[in-house]
């Protein structure tokens, strides 16, 4: 029995020897992988910023009646184009025509009464030198042919008035361009005093596309291009693109030819005009869309957009230090550039990031770095 338990505890003494000795052996150190690393770079940069537009015609005529009656027609259709002086509505004209008639007949009478005052000064004239009557008939005399006179003026005047209320029956395109509605029909009854025109006419050659930057923005702009002037600044702007609500490009650029007087004190911005050709009317007043404007950068520290992570609406990379550990950290972006990234904070030229292969990326994690060129990130 001594002999059993003896071997027992040899046996067990082996066993505790053999686990203590695994126990205090070192575990083999993980073998660092291979990933492929970016060199952050710096330079010039052209970012594209969209903003969104309402089209205007060059011109857009309110076209009201300046005289009270009934459309007796209408020369034009909704949605056609005209030329200046074309005629677009009649008005009824009976009465104004006859307004004329009357006031051409209060004319002959004045135009009478003053050749009367003038023939009646002419025969006491000698009569005073021969002192024949006295001075004071003749003086009357004279004061009538001043008032003769004056009333002969009103008479043009109401001449001339009468006229013109009646060549306002005929209301004549002011502008060449587009008739938009014309809600007033024929037998309508109009007034000067309707607060809506009888139409609008849109000279739709060139389109006027009104939009609004930040001071910051303004700002980049202003110092980027040459000139003494910012009319001579603005000449230098690169040409803009028009995008549509369906997202298709129009086909012919346009150009900033005007900036507005001061900045919107509620929201910091400035307004821009750019205008684009619309020979072919394609175009029409109250179009929406987005012109895309390039903004300029000067030495912008880049990195493609595949060397990114997001999460939770922040932006990451993976920077590889000195001793080739990786460790997350945030960047601040300012705009994009073809398939790169502007950083405004976070990197520095110089710095490398992993360019992909994010997996299993953890903080202090030992990577083998595998250079990217440029040239290869960029495809």
């Amino acid at each position: 029995m001594k002999t059993i338990y003896s071997f027992f505890f040899i046996a067990l003494l082996t066993l505790i020897t053999a686990c203590s000795g695994n126990q205090g052996q070192a575990a083999p150190a993980a073998q660092a992988m291979p990933v492929p690393v970016y060199d952050v770079t710096q330079k010039d940069a052209l970012t594209w910023q969209e903003y969104p537009v309402m089209l205007e015609g060059r011109t857009d005529v309110e076209i009201r009646p300046q005289v009270d009656g009934y459309l007796q027609t209408v020369f034009v259709d909704e949605g056609a184009f005209i030329k200046a002086g074309q005629p677009l509505f009649k008005i009824e004209d009976h009465r104004y025509r006859e307004a004329l008639n009357n006031a051409t007949g209060s004319l002959n009478v004045a135009d009478a009464a003053l050749i009367n005052a003038g023939l009646e000064v002419e025969k006491l004239a000698p009569l005073v030198d021969g002192k024949v009557i006295s001075e004071y008939q003749l003086k009357s005399a004279k004061a009538a042919l001043k008032i003769a006179e004056g009333n002969k003026k009103q008479a043009e005047a109401a001449v001339a008035s009468a006229k013109i209320n009646l060549d306002f029956t005929l209301i004549k395109a002011p502008v060449s361009g587009y008739v938009t509605r014309i809600p007033k029909k024929q037998g309508s009854l109009i007034s000067a005093t309707d607060p809506q025109p009888l139409t609008t006419v849109s000279d739709n050659t060139q389109m006027h596309a009104y939009f609004s930057i930040s001071e910051s923005d303004f700002i980049t702009l202003r110092d980027t291009y040459e000139g003494n002037t910012l009319s001579d600044k603005i000449s230098h702007l690169p040409a803009l693109s028009l995008m549509l609500p369906n997202n298709t490009e129009y086909s012919q650029k346009g150009h900033i030819d005007m900036v507005n007087g001061q900045f919107n004190k509620n929201t910091g911005a400035i307004t821009l005009r750019a205008s684009f050709p619309n020979d072919k009317g394609l175009l029409r007043s109250g179009n929406t869309g987005k012109v895309k404007m390039g903004l300029p950068h000067a030495g912008a520290v880049l990195v493609p957009q595949a060397c990114t992570v997001e999460l939770q609406d922040k932006i990451f990379v993976y920077i590889v230090d000195k001793s080739n550990k990786v460790a997350k950290v945030p960047i601040t972006i300012v705009g994009k550039s073809g398939t790169d990234y502007l950083v405004k904070s976070g990197l520095k030229p110089g710095d490398r990031i992993v360019y992909k292969g994010f997996e299993g990326l953890q903080d202090g994690t030992p990577i083998t770095p595998e250079k990217i060129t440029p040239e290869v990130a960029s495809k």
